[in-house]
């Protein structure tokens, strides 16, 4: 293989990110948002509403379904903050929530947190939810 071979690779595979990226950004009620992972760090994503449901799916990587996809049903928020300077994406909101035995930490815009709230406030009354 010839290094203009290895340099049109990887130029394809760029423009397939970047195409990726746009899709899933500039897709119908998508909003910007971050996952913490089990090592404290913001993994950047789109998150999108589907039904009684949170799908989240991460900016990197090949597949365009959701790594976690969070139920309405039974989700209570924990906690919200404001993240700081230095923490995760500026002008963030940090919200904590425990859904089935398991934590999940989100990061969005205000925005996107009033449209969160919203969300989790229009589900039905069995639903059983408990915003913070």
């Amino acid at each position: 293989m010839t290094a203009i071979e290895v340099l049109a690779g990887l130029a394809v595979m760029a423009a397939l990110l970047v195409i990726r990226y746009l899709a899933l950004v500039h897709g119908r009620g998508n909003i910007f948002c971050c996952v913490r992972d089990s090592n404290g760090t913001w993994r950047s994503g789109v998150a999108r509403y589907a039904g009684g449901e949170l799908h989240w799916i991460p900016f990197l990587g090949l597949r365009l379904r959701p790594r976690h996809a969070i139920a309405r049903r039974g989700l209570i928020v924990c906690g919200r903050r404001r993240l700081n300077a230095g923490e995760g994406p500026e002008g963030f909101w940090s919200i904590d929530c425990h859904s089935e035995g398991r934590r999940v930490s989100l990061a969005m815009s205000e925005e996107a947190l009033t449209g969160f709230l919203a969300w989790l406030e229009a589900a039905p009354p069995s639903a059983h939810l408990d915003a913070a």
